[in-house]
C-alpha cells in the first residue's frame, strides 16, 4: 500500500520514540521530526541518543530531547517520572512509538534459558506495559492520540527457536489490541508495525550470514511509520500492518 502523509502533518506534535540510538528507532525519529514533530529520544546508549540529537538540529527540524533510560532495569517509578518530566517540559504527548526490543537468544525451545526468557519479557513486553500505562494520561488529552507498537512476523505465526522473542511479540500484539479496543470510542488510535526484515544490527545479529543489501533500510519502510503516527490514520485502530507485505513466506524479522 502506498500510504500517503502531508509534509507537515506532524507539526507541533510531540512523540516519544524507545530505542531511538540507532536502527529504525532511529530513522523514525529523524522522519518525525522532518515532518514537523518535536521528538523525545528514549534509549539506553547517550552518545547514539546525542548523535541522533545533533542529526536532527543540522537538519534545523524542531529541537528534541533526550531521555536516556535503561529498560532493562527501569520501575514504575521511572516511567511515571518520565511521564512527568514530559508533562512538565512540554505540557503534552501526541505519540509513542514503542520500537525498542530485545532478541535475545535464538534455541531450540527446552534449551531457552530462564535468564533470556525473563530479559526479552522485561524488555519486550513489561517495559512497554509500565510506560505504556504511565503516559496513557497525557496521550489522552491529546487531540489525536497515538500509540504505535512494534511486532514481528513471528508475533503473528510462531516459529522454530525464535523462543521468547516470538512469545514477547505474540505478548505485544495482545497488548495492542486490548488497549485499541479500550481507546475505541477515544481519540486514541493503537496500532502495531510489523517492520519486516530490514537492515538493522538485530538483524544482522539473527541472521548472520544474510545479505544486508538485499534488505530494506528502516528509510524506505517509513512511509507506514508516519502514517500511523499521523492524522490520515484516524480511522485505522487494533490493526498490526505489515511493513512488508509481499516478503517471501519463511523470512522472519
Amino acid at each position: 500500500m502506498d500510504y500517503q502523509i502531508a509534509e507537515n502533518s506532524l507539526k507541533d506534535r510531540v512523540i516519544l520514540v524507545t530505542g531511538a540510538g540507532d536502527g529504525i528507532g532511529r530513522q523514525a525519529a529523524i522522519s518525525y521530526a522532518a515532518h514537523g514533530a518535536t521528538v523525545i529520544l528514549l534509549g539506553r546508549t547517550v552518545a547514539k541518543l546525542e548523535a541522533v540529537y545533533d542529526e536532527i538540529e543540522s537538519l534545523g527540524y524542531p529541537q528534541p530531547a533526550i531521555i536516556p533510560m535503561d529498560m532493562m532495569g527501569a520501575t514504575k517509578q521511572n516511567y511515571l517520572d518520565m511521564a512527568d518530566t514530559i508533562e512538565g517540559q512540554f505540557g503534552r504527548l501526541d505519540g509513542v512509538l514503542h520500537n525498542a526490543s530485545l532478541l535475545g537468544v535464538l534455541s531450540p525451545f527446552d534449551q531457552l534459558g530462564e535468564d533470556t526468557y525473563d530479559d526479552v519479557m522485561q524488555v519486550n513486553v513489561k517495559a512497554q506495559f509500565l510506560l505504556t500505562q504511565a503516559i496513557m494520561p497525557l496521550v489522552k488529552k491529546a487531540e489525536d492520540g497515538r500509540i504505535v507498537f512494534t511486532s514481528s512476523t513471528v508475533g503473528h505465526q510462531g516459529r522454530s527457536f525464535w523462543g521468547a522473542y516470538s512469545m514477547s511479540k505474540f505478548a505485544t500484539e495482545g497488548m495492542m489490541q486490548i488497549l485499541a479496543d479500550e481507546m475505541a470510542n477515544t481519540n486514541v488510535r493503537v496500532n502495531a508495525i510489523n517492520p519486516g526484515g530490514t537492515r538493522t544490527g538485530m538483524r544482522a545479529k539473527a541472521f548472520p550470514a544474510e545479505d544486508p543489501s538485499l534488505l530494506k533500510t528502516p528509510e524506505e519502510i517509513m512511509p507506514l511509520y508516519l502514517y500511523l503516527m499521523g492524522p490520515e490514520s484516524k480511522d485505522v485502530n487494533g490493526e498490526c500492518i505489515d511493513a512488508q507485505p509481499k516478503r517471501k513466506p519463511g523470512a522472519a524479522s
